[in-house]
């Protein structure tokens, strides 16, 4: 069994801000789990690197550090069992009336407002605000710097590009994709991807002439 305390899964770039939200909320980061090789005695800003990921039962709580949603997805599937753990950093504001679920990472200087309910491991990332009565889904990711107004749905496993804005009422379906900067006027489709100001669908490539 692991010992007792907080570990993270993932040693990347992620992970570092992971480490540094859960030490600038007085937490002890025991180590990180990190799947490749060359990760094996390495250290994430002091933090000791193991590496494989384990599978069996770990004692202690545990918190998933990497960016990509369906990666978070895979992890967790396979370790249910596991003491998932949200990090929340002290300059993050988030309303009382706001629901969280376990293993979500909030960052420095997001703001979650009244009625708002976050999925299990989203990521609201810094300086993101998600305003009143948003429906945040499980394994989403909102970027740095996005702007989600009132009553935005955002469906399972989404990703919301760094400073985009969505305004309100809109749902962005499940596995969708936000690009940078995008302005969201319109409901996005699940599984789609949208770019632009207003925000519109890529354009799929011609078949190549015979």
């Amino acid at each position: 069994m692991a010992p007792e305390g907080l570990w993270l899964i993932g040693a990347g770039g992620h992970g570092k801000v992971a480490v540094a939200a859960a030490r600038a909320a007085g937490r002890h980061v025991e180590g990180v789990f990190d799947d490749h090789p060359a990760a094996r005695g390495q250290s994430l800003l002091g933090a000791p690197v193991t590496s494989p990921v384990p599978l069996g039962p770990r004692a202690g709580e545990i918190h998933v550090a990497v960016g990509s949603n369906a990666a978070r997805e895979r992890i967790v599937a396979a370790r249910d069992s596991w003491n998932w753990v949200s990090i929340r950093h002290p300059s993050a504001w988030i309303d009382a009336s706001a629901l969280i679920g376990s293993g979500v990472l909030i960052c420095a200087g997001a703001i979650i407002q009244a009625g708002a309910t976050v999925g299990d491991h989203a990521i609201i990332n810094t300086g993101a605000i998600v305003e009143h009565d948003c429906r945040i889904g499980d394994y989403c990711h909102i970027a740095p710097g996005v702007a989600l107004a009132g009553t935005v749905t955002v469906g399972e496993g989404a990703f919301v590009g760094i400073g985009s804005c969505v305004t309100p009422g809109i749902t962005i379906g499940a596995w969708a994709t936000v690009g940078a900067g995008a302005v969201v006027i319109r409901d996005v489709p699940p599984g789609a991807t949208v770019v632009g100001n207003p925000a519109r669908g890529l354009a799929k490539s011609s078949p190549a002439l015979a």
